[in-house]
């Protein structure tokens, strides 16, 4: 569920860019009007918003913000105002083509979105920067991560509930002898299941794995391998039992120690606000017995924190 809140009675879109445009105006931006407006319109209104503003002012909404803002405050709202497959496509494109490549913000972006989002902003990519996501990851990334992304944006998986548990049964074997079985590990069976496999039927396999070899299939891709391959992995699997844990865990760790690691908070907030945030959300109290709102209030400060604690919702 998502934690947007959208007020009973709505201004019309029309109205809504007239108040903003005032914001503007004058000395410094009232940027509390921005939030009061912005963070409670759901991406189909914030694009009429857009349109409306755009006709009445002959400038892009999205363009005066960036003039407007500054700092993490302007990156998040700037993510914000795009629909969700251009909001991921976006993160992705920054992550491979930045000055300072974000593999892992790359690679938690593809591995935790379902088969249908990931065709749909494959296709947005394209349209937005002339060059195909597969390009930019075979030019980006290397070895078994490379071979994972590239597998798993190419599958056509099935994204229903239907599983069978022989071949679940057949695919922890697999994954069993691929790994803790043997001298080293086949990294080519891992990437084949976790890449052909739908959620339920790897979620099944976990379950099967478990059972059979009294081992958590998760602890068994930590030690048989590494690094952004190893993250790939665990996103799949994470994301293929319980998404709202793997989204906590992550917000977790953007908060964990010294420094924030605003890029992530904001990524993580802004794409799952209108999702399943509510789930995160409890999932985020049942691991660190903390209110992730608490939490994310200790970290950021003034009119960023005043935005993401709007899309976070009532503290609870």
């Amino acid at each position: 569920m998502a934690t947007l809140i959208i007020p009973p009675v709505l201004t019309s879109p029309r109205d809504d860019a007239a108040q903003l445009y005032k914001a503007f105006k004058g000395f410094g931006c009232d940027t509390a009007s921005l939030i009061n407006i912005l963070a409670h319109r759901d991406a189909t209104q914030r694009g009429l918003i857009q349109q409306e503003y755009k006709v009445m002012y002959s400038e892009d909404l999205s363009n005066r913000l960036s003039r407007e803002l500054s700092g993490d405050n302007k990156k998040a709202f700037l993510l914000w105002m795009h629909d969700p497959a251009i909001r991921d496509a976006t993160i992705v494109r920054q992550a491979l083509s930045s000055v300072v490549v974000d593999l892992r913000a790359a690679t938690e972006v593809i591995c935790s979105r379902t088969p249908s989002q990931i065709q749909y902003f494959k296709q947005i990519y394209y349209t937005m920067n002339g060059v195909y996501l597969e390009h930019d990851i075979e030019s980006r990334t290397s070895d078994d991560h490379k071979k994972l992304l590239l597998s798993y944006v190419r599958t056509i998986r099935y994204e229903g509930p239907e599983v069978d548990s022989v071949l679940a049964e057949r695919d922890a074997k697999a994954l069993y002898k691929a790994g803790e079985k043997r001298w080293g590990t086949d990294e080519k069976t891992f990437i084949r299941i976790f890449t052909e496999s739908s959620s339920a039927h790897l979620a099944a396999v976990s379950y099967a794995y478990k059972n059979k070899y009294k081992n958590k299939l998760r602890r068994a891709v930590k030690s048989e391998t590494s690094g952004l391959f190893r993250f790939g992995l665990l996103s799949i699997l994470r994301c293929a039992k319980n998404p709202a844990s793997f989204f906590a865990k992550q917000l977790h760790k953007a908060m964990k120690g010294l420094g924030t690691n605003d890029a992530a908070l904001i990524r993580i907030i802004v794409t799952r606000a209108e999702i399943d945030m509510q789930y995160i959300k409890a999932e985020y109290r049942k691991k660190y017995k903390k209110c992730l709102n608490d939490a994310v209030y200790s970290e950021t400060s003034g009119n960023y924190r005043t935005f993401l604690l709007s899309l976070l919702g009532p503290n609870y």
